[in-house]
């Protein structure tokens, strides 16, 4: 028997995921109750976007973000989806924010074609 006509077609591509800065607030007065001074608050931008293949934190994003999305990435990287449920229109996508209380950013993850 030829099992080579029963092996599925594999792809070639590597699988990438886009990270887009959509949104991003700022709360003075909870920063100036509650936060330390910081040097370098936050370095994303809105509009901003990295693509990744790997599990690697892009440069130019902030490390505790990058903690936030990783498991959104990791998903979306091994072919996942459909995060809790009917909750995106694309289900290959997430909205997330990072877990920065003083200066939350929101991030759309998405596969990348």
């Amino acid at each position: 028997m030829n099992f080579l006509r029963y092996k599925p077609h594999i792809s070639l591509k590597k699988m990438q995921v886009k990270i887009t800065v959509l949104k991003q607030t700022t709360y003075p007065d909870l920063i100036e109750t509650y936060e330390l001074p910081q040097e370098f608050p936050c370095c994303v931008q809105v509009g901003q976007t990295w693509l990744v293949g790997d599990c690697t934190c892009p440069e130019g994003m902030c490390q505790p973000a990058w903690q936030t999305l990783l498991p959104f990435v990791r998903e979306l990287l091994n072919g996942g989806g459909y995060f809790y449920g009917e909750w995106m229109r694309n289900p290959h996508s997430a909205m997330v924010s990072c877990n920065d209380g003083f200066r939350p950013a929101t991030f759309l993850v998405e596969v990348y074609k």
